[in-house]
């Protein structure tokens, strides 16, 4: 559960870099949120991971 609520932490702090690209087009607020973007991704497969092994040992 530790790593979900680091998802959630993870784009509330990547909602001002997006409003700050999509509203005024802040190319360095693009670059922030796909590094983060990138960061979600890899967290979502270490969830994805631990739940499937999670749920083979059941």
């Amino acid at each position: 559960m530790e790593k979900f609520t680091k998802v959630k932490e993870l784009i509330a702090s990547l909602e001002a870099d997006a409003d700050k690209f999509y509203s005024k087009g802040n190319s360095a607020a693009g670059t922030r949120v796909r590094k983060g973007m990138q960061d979600l991704k890899n967290l979502a497969q270490a969830i994805r991971l631990e739940v499937q092994e999670s749920k083979n040992k059941a």
